[in-house]
């Protein structure tokens, strides 16, 4: 009986586990089954290690870790003040804590946007806006907006030290949970996101793991469980220590997330900052680039493409959609013609996430000449782009569908350049993220010899 390390992910459609060796850093198996979410969450989980114990005998845990994303992991409004500033504070944190940002709100919250709010029905709100000392009606008009609205959510307050008590009263008055933490943009043009993803992170071990059914499990855990993307942004942290700069893409059936652990200051002379400065180790979440629940966007892009000419249709690509609409845990044989309709449609997403992600320069002329401002993160010459996700492991051609994270020629968007193309072929990010908490070297030593 080996003695070992048990990770464990749950997802939406799969519950994904892994064991570490006691003794050696090394994988001893892997395995997975669908997440029992509707009934009791273990039964997927134990029927995970049954799949796993085939493989290496009967296993002895020493410890057992888990992250989660199952329920459609921790779901986040954010809103801020100005688009540029506070709002992309606001989302910067709660990025950073793992949390999926479906939407973000800036200025004055309208009744409209209140509407869109319960419909999102999140559970967090992240509140900001107005520097220390600065603007106070917009937060507090916000507070009484998000107070009126008829849904469950938690609301943490990260604006305006000088409005904070007052907006947590108004919302504590409309039934809110409302919890107040540091501002994520205290001074004008000064991101501070670790107060807001302390808090966030609180908020999930208080109120999200019992909402997602998840209470009997973690008391079978030997740590908190923490969010899905938490651990895998804390597992790219730790491997840029070895690697040096680094981008991740994890493509999902509901999102792209891309991670970043770069200084992303400008490569080219002459260039100035512009926005808010951007953080080392950053993440984003495009919720309308996953390969199944949001993949309208990525079809109505190859039909685009197929119109200029620059790709042919694929065959099939109708009876796949409809395929994939009736199941969402759909994943096409090798061999199979959908198979490339999702390596396309997984290249696109790609393609676009790092886009998003990425930032872009923008040229202006003076009485001097030209000149060139740069937004966002320049990733030019970030070493390595690393593949994460199930849609990209899975493929027949990883490498191909991560050449699309790159630049095709020098331009305005400041992507990869020339990279190293690296993937996590046994799916273990994750729990390398959780091994990471307990156990930096030797998560770090199996990274380095599974990648």
């Amino acid at each position: 009986m080996h003695n070992a390390i048990l990770a464990v992910d749950f997802g939406s459609t799969y519950t994904k586990v892994t064991a570490i060796s006691n003794e050696k850093a090394e994988i001893l198996g892997t395995s997975k089954a669908f997440t029992t979410f509707e009934t009791d969450i273990r039964d997927g989980l134990n029927a995970a290690v049954q799949e796993l114990e085939k493989q290496t005998g009967k296993l002895n845990f020493s410890h057992k870790l888990a992250a989660s994303s199952a329920g459609g992991g921790l779901k986040m409004v954010a809103v801020g003040l100005v688009p540029a500033l506070t709002a992309k504070a606001a989302q910067t944190a709660a990025c950073s804590a793992g949390a999926k940002v479906v939407k973000t709100f800036s200025y004055e919250l309208t009744k409209a946007d209140c509407a869109k709010i319960r419909q999102i029905n999140p559970d967090l709100v992240l509140l900001s806006g107005g520097t220390d000392g600065g603007n106070k009606d917009v937060i507090l008009h916000n507070a009484k907006m998000l107070a009126e609205i008829d849904a469950p959510f938690s609301v943490i307050i990260a604006g305006n030290k000088a409005a904070a008590e007052d907006a947590q009263t108004t919302l504590q008055a409309g039934d809110k949970h409302a919890v107040i933490c540091g501002n994520v943009m205290p001074a004008f043009n000064t991101l501070d996101a670790e107060p807001a993803k302390s808090a966030i992170n609180t908020l999930f071990l208080e109120k999200i793991i019992e909402a997602k059914g998840l209470t009997q499990a973690a008391r079978e855990f030997s740590a908190p469980i923490i969010p899905t993307p938490l651990a895998v942004f804390e597992c790219t942290q730790l491997l840029s220590q070895s690697l040096g700069d680094l981008l991740a893409v994890d493509v999902g059936g509901a999102t792209t997330d891309v991670y970043s652990m770069c200084a992303g200051t400008p490569t080219l002379p002459g260039v100035a900052l512009k926005g808010l400065p951007e953080p080392f180790a950053k993440r984003t979440v495009e919720g309308d680039l996953g390969l199944r629940h949001s993949q309208e966007t990525l079809v109505e892009k190859l039909i685009s493409d197929g119109a200029t000419g620059n790709n042919l249709l694929p065959v099939g690509l109708e009876e796949y959609r409809k395929t994939c609409k009736e199941n969402y845990a759909y994943v096409p044989e090798k061999n199979h013609p959908h198979a490339a309709i999702d390596a396309l449609l997984c290249g696109i997403a790609v393609d676009m996430a790092v886009t998003r992600h990425a930032g872009f320069l923008e040229s202006s002329y003076t009485p001097f000449g030209e000149a060139f401002s740069q937004t966002g993160k320049d990733l030019t010459g970030v070493r390595y782009v690393i593949g994460i996700g199930g849609s990209v492991i899975y493929s027949e051609n990883p490498p191909e569908i991560l050449k699309n994270a790159t630049q095709k020629q020098r331009g305005k968007i400041l992507k990869p350049a020339s990279p190293k193309l690296l993937l996590d072929k046994k799916y273990i990010f994750a729990a390398m993220g959780l091994l990471a908490r307990m156990d930096k070297k030797r998560a770090l030593s199996i990274l380095e010899s599974e990648l």
